[in-house]
């Protein structure tokens, strides 16, 4: 069975050469969030839609084992192979955020989804934002130009019609995240400190600008000031979720026995860290928050042994999008940040922000795979 004797030495070749230990703490997260689906978020969300029992978590599964599909997928290609998919795959996932305007589905006030028939529903930014960070990295290692200045101005012209049609949906908090991953590209290529501070006051200027005086974006700044002044009345989600960290304690309250998922809509989402810690504890917060460093810290040692300077951006990019969505998350649930509306990686339901983090993963066990030596 030479068909059985391919797929076997394909099996074999992979996992002979991925970093095995990014592999598990990527898996681990992955599988916790599928546990917390099953015990804490899927039973609640099931029943406020009256729909199955473990409709969500079935669902979370499915979404899992084709993330984990696109995962291998991603991390068995050729590496040049994947560089040049990935510029195919940035443009055709621009155009569908582009389109978002005219054909987005809106969701409480925003328009950030397309539904397609035959496809489910997904963000078109969530898919985008791997291959956004490739093509980032890809005008910064340009060896045709060699005036870092004028990459960044590329960069510039790159990033600025993602960041517009986010605003204008409005996502606020993938836009802050893609500005953050983009300036930490930026930081780390080699600039100049003053011009890196004076390049970030004028983007952070620019948004400030739009969100006080552009009546677009008025929900925006009605959630900043909402934020800003506690008293407002308007902070109720935020405000629910730090208060089940704070019941929660640092044992928990015990499965099934947290009351946010009743209380907050969008809990097996945007607000997963505080359902986790109300029903498990701060502890285990903790614990997940140590394997989010961990992974962190092995995908950037890697870059110690890589000579690729464009691969080394890739894994800085990657880290740093990872670490600022965690950190945005946390943020909004222990009521540090506005809300945002910010799936945490790995663990939270949602199909985009899954099959999102898988190619992420996939991208990092491509690049930290062992070098075969011809």
């Amino acid at each position: 069975m030479p068909e059985l004797s391919k797929i076997l030495n394909f099996c074999y070749g992979w996992w002979k050469n991925i970093d095995k230990l990014i592999f598990f703490l990527i898996l681990i997260l992955f599988s916790l969030g599928l546990f917390f689906s099953l015990v804490s978020t899927s039973i609640i969300a099931s029943d406020k839609l009256n729909t199955n029992t473990y409709f969500f978590f079935i669902k979370h599964l499915f979404f899992i084992i084709l993330g984990l599909s696109i995962l291998i997928t991603f991390s068995a290609i050729n590496k040049n192979k994947l560089f040049t998919f990935s510029k195919y795959l940035f443009l055709i996932f621009f155009m569908f955020l582009a389109l978002v305007p005219f054909i987005g589905v809106e969701v409480k006030g925003s328009m950030r989804w397309i539904d397609l028939p035959f496809i489910p529903r997904f963000q078109p930014i969530e898919i985008l934002k791997p291959f956004l960070i490739i093509m980032i990295s890809t005008i910064f290692t340009i060896s045709d130009h060699k005036n870092i200045y004028f990459k960044y101005l590329l960069s510039f012209i790159l990033i600025v019609p993602v960041i517009l049609f986010l605003v204008s949906q409005p996502d606020l908090g993938q836009t802050i995240l893609i500005v953050l991953t983009w300036f930490s590209l930026i930081f780390v290529s080699g600039i100049n400190l003053i011009l890196f501070f004076g390049f970030f006051s004028l983007t952070f200027s620019i948004l400030l600008y739009l969100i006080l005086y552009i009546p677009k974006f008025e929900y925006i700044k009605n959630r900043i000031f909402s934020f800003l002044d506690p008293t407002s009345g308007n902070n109720y989600q935020s405000e629910r979720a730090s208060e089940a960290i704070s019941n929660g304690g640092f044992f928990g309250q015990g499965i099934g026995e947290g009351t946010l998922n009743s209380k907050v809509p969008e809990a097996h989402t945007d607000y997963i860290i505080s359902v986790i810690s109300e029903e498990f504890g701060v502890l285990i917060v903790l614990v997940i928050m140590i394997i989010f460093l961990i992974l962190s810290y092995n995908i950037l040692k890697k870059i110690n042994h890589e000579t690729d300077d464009k691969v080394k951006l890739i894994l800085v990019g990657i880290s740093s999008l990872i670490l600022f969505q965690t950190f945005i998350h946390i943020g909004v649930n222990i009521r540090l940040l506005p809300t945002t509306g910010m799936t945490l990686p790995f663990l939270s339901y949602g199909g985009s922000s899954i099959i999102s983090t898988s190619i992420l993963s996939g991208i990092i066990l491509n690049l930290t795979k062992r070098k075969i030596i011809q």
